[in-house]
């Protein structure tokens, strides 16, 4: 099965510059292990060590926010796009 995930800006130093990663898995969390397959160290970024999902970094999965699904349980199919979004903070 095969998950398009669209990358931040912010994160593309740690996919070589790209844009979009074709990863792998049934659900978000299985996502996030075959991202961080393809591009090491992003995982850090998007978890924090006990292994949830950092506050300020938003998923979405074909438009849907994943914290009105399942969170990381939110199942996956193929051709789905899972978007991740870092939150914007100003004043």
């Amino acid at each position: 099965m095969s998950v398009t995930v669209l990358i931040p800006t912010p994160l593309r130093k740690l996919t070589n510059e790209r844009s979009t990663v074709q990863c792998s898995g049934n659900s978000v969390s299985e996502i996030l292990d075959s991202l961080e397959g393809h591009c090491p160290g992003i995982k850090a970024r998007l978890c924090a060590e006990n292994g949830e999902l950092r506050r300020f970094v938003n998923f979405y999965v074909n438009s849907e926010d994943i914290r009105f699904l399942q969170g990381r349980d939110t199942p996956l199919k193929d051709g789905d796009e899972v978007s991740i979004v870092p939150a914007i903070a100003g004043g």
